[in-house]
């Protein structure tokens, strides 16, 4: 028997999928709820096995309430439900561990199936999505450590262009070859998405001026 409890802060809409979900010889809708705070302290003591969450509460949202009924109960398979086709919610669904996102204009037997699918431990989210996210996560770990994709020798020219050296200077003092150092610095451009020397530069100075803080 499948165990769930409903979030939603529409009473109707509740019932319905409540409806909907008792209807099947497999599950057994066991609590609902039409807050965040309601959910958050609900779901711990009946331990459902999936959570079907609205995103969008008064007090909060279902991101919010899987993130933390999921800290408590790390088996949990939270279902989140939505109006909105809306892809920062989708990635801090992810994020918060929710293994599947549905729209509420889906068909009844596509829920029912929903909710067997993460139940059964397996994600709902397709390859498209997937790759989507990842190339998020990626773009986000770029923005933390710009520097990330560089060589360490790349890092050293990257820090000597902050001193104001030229390429000549850099040569002469890492002993390599005027034009060595050129594409260095042409690869560093490309790497950071930079156009200019001068913009190197500012980078450099930025990130000296974060470390002695």
């Amino acid at each position: 028997m499948i165990r769930v409890f409903l979030l939603d802060d529409h009473e109707v809409v509740r019932r319905g999928v409540a409806a909907l979900l008792e209807s099947e010889d497999d599950i057994e809708v066991i609590g609902e709820a039409g807050t965040a705070a309601s959910a958050i302290a609900r779901i711990p003591a009946l331990r459902p096995d999936v959570a079907v969450l609205d995103v969008r509460l008064p007090d909060g949202n279902g991101v919010d309430v899987c993130r933390e009924v999921r800290s408590a109960l790390p088996e949990l398979q939270c279902l989140m439900l939505t109006s909105y086709a809306d892809d920062d919610a989708l990635f801090e669904a992810v994020m918060a561990g929710a293994a599947g996102y549905v729209l509420k204009q889906i068909h009844g037997s596509d829920l029912v199936g929903a909710v067997r699918t993460v139940a059964g431990g397996q994600s709902l989210l397709d390859p498209q999505t997937t790759a989507a996210m990842l190339q998020r996560l990626r773009e986000q770990a770029d923005r933390k450590d710009p520097l990330r994709a560089l060589s360490e020798q790349e890092r050293h020219i990257l820090e000597l262009i902050g001193e104001g050296l030229t390429n000549r200077q850099i040569g002469e003092r890492l002993h390599l070859a005027e034009k060595t150092v050129k594409n260095y610095v042409s690869n560093l451009l490309g790497k950071l998405n930079l156009q200019r020397r001068t913009q190197v530069a500012a980078m450099a100075a930025r990130m000296k001026a974060d470390r002695g803080r």
